[in-house]
C-alpha cells in the first residue's frame, strides 16, 4: 500500500541569485530519471526592502515519483543528517506531514544536506498522522537510521 499522499517542494530565488541555478539546485534533489519531468510554478513576491523574490513550488502526486524522491533523499543524505532528523523528529512532523529543509547551495553542487536558512523546503504528506507509522515508513525507505 502506498503511504504518501503527496510531496510539496518549494524554494525562493532572491534578486541576487540566478533563477536557473536555483531551479537546477532544486532539480538535483530529484532522481535523475525524473528531474527533467518536474516543473515549478512561479509567484513574484517583494522582499522587505522592495527587492524581487520569486517563490517556486511543485507538488508531486504521482506515487512512483514521490517514493523515488524519498528514496533518492535517503541515498544522498549523509548519515549525520539522518541522525539529526531522527533526534529532532517531533520538530519535523506535524499532523501527518514531515518537513525537511535542504541546503540550496549544496543541492546545486549535487550534495544533499539539512539546513535552516534559505532552504529548499520539502513537505511530505503521509496518509497517516501517526508519528510512529511515519517513523517506520521513513526507516523502511532509509531516510531515518
Amino acid at each position: 500500500m502506498r503511504k504518501i499522499s503527496y510531496i510539496d517542494v518549494s524554494f525562493l530565488a532572491h534578486a541576487t541569485e540566478e533563477q536557473e541555478k536555483v531551479i537546477a539546485a532544486a532539480k538535483n534533489i530529484f532522481p535523475p530519471e525524473y528531474s527533467n519531468k518536474i516543473s515549478f510554478s512561479r509567484d513574484k513576491l517583494k522582499g522587505e526592502y522592495g527587492n524581487q523574490i520569486i517563490f517556486f513550488k511543485t507538488q508531486i502526486r504521482e506515487p512512483d515519483i514521490a517514493e523515488s524522491l524519498l528514496l533518492h533523499l535517503s541515498l544522498k543524505l549523509p548519515s549525520v543528517d539522518k541522525e539529526e532528523l531522527l533526534r529532532h523528529l517531533p520538530l519535523h512532523v506535524d499532523k501527518g506531514s514531515l518537513y525537511i529543509r535542504l541546503d540550496k547551495q549544496e543541492a546545486y553542487r549535487g550534495r544533499l544536506r539539512l539546513c535552516r536558512a534559505d532552504p529548499i523546503r520539502i513537505h511530505v504528506r503521509f496518509k497517516t498522522s501517526d508519528i510512529e507509522e511515519i517513523k517506520e515508513t521513513c526507516r523502511a525507505i532509509g531516510l531515518l537510521p
